[in-house]
């Protein structure tokens, strides 16, 4: 399962039913996990902790210092969770003093060239696909669905059940369960495809459409909308989740629907 051609250094840990293939790069005092697959030409740095059943395709490159000039070699790490699938080309960089981590969440899929820069979060089932470039800083929630060849600027926020439309530029936090597509990034309704998946019910989906009508659609500015939403829209989860989004959102809210 190991092959001789690859490189393996004498400090990383592995764990049972790994298969390393020839030419990959394993260095110092890496962490992989139960059943991983670790393709060829896979690079595999120090500070990387790989979790159970992940897949590293050739040319990727996991756990390679921050692109950051304020990085002054603190001893940070890159957290891979269970079941994550890292295609070919991708690059995933440590966290810096920051946060000392970056991390992707169980089951996500990072499609060929993403990159992850330096103290991004990524959340669970999540899906980046192809040429996907996180600035530093970055939270992605749950189940967020990023279109290939977006960019999304550092510091920015997406919350859980989003998705993005492909070839997006992504300036200002994305509130969750919504679509967000078009130049400059809007409101492009409620993804509600991806909801039902999910196993939201109708009634559900609809108390979401009433809270974003109130933000995106009437002209209110965000603590208006806020305002009139605790006022008007009945308690919920759903309701609970998307306001305290609101309210934590740093670098604003991205714009509502353009005609």
């Amino acid at each position: 399962m190991i092959s001789p051609l690859s490189h393996i250094h004498p400090s990383a840990s592995l764990g049972t039913g790994v298969t390393v293939d020839p030419f990959a790069y394993i260095g110092p005092n890496v962490v992989v996990g139960d059943d991983c697959w670790i393709g060829p030409h896979a690079t595999i740095m120090e500070g990387a902790f790989i979790g159970n059943r992940c897949k590293v395709f050739p040319g990727a490159v996991v756990g390679a210092v921050p692109q950051d000039l304020k990085y002054k070699g603190e001893n940070s790490t890159l957290v891979v969770e269970d079941d994550v699938t890292i295609r070919e080309c991708c690059t995933l960089n440590r966290g810096t003093e920051a946060s000392m981590t970056t991390r992707v969440g169980k089951g996500t899929l990072l499609m060929a060239y993403v990159h992850v820069a330096h103290d991004c979060f990524i959340g669970q089932n999540c899906i980046l696909a192809n040429s996907v470039n996180l600035a530093g800083h970055i939270e992605i929630g749950n189940y967020v669905i990023v279109g290939g060849v977006s960019a999304v600027h550092q510091f920015v926020k997406i919350g859980d059940h989003a998705m993005i439309g492909g070839g997006s530029l992504v300036r200002k936090d994305v509130p969750p369960f919504v679509k967000a597509a078009r130049e400059p990034l809007s409101y492009a309704g409620v993804n509600s495809v991806g909801l039902k998946r999910r196993g939201f019910t109708d009634e559900q989906i609809s108390h979401i459409q009433d809270i974003y009508r109130i933000l995106f659609l009437k002209g209110y500015n965000v603590h208006q909308a806020i305002d009139l939403i605790d006022a008007e829209i009945k308690e919920s989860i759903e309701k609970q989740q998307i306001v305290a989004f609101l309210r934590q959102a740093e670098r604003g809210i991205m714009k509502g629907y353009l005609q």
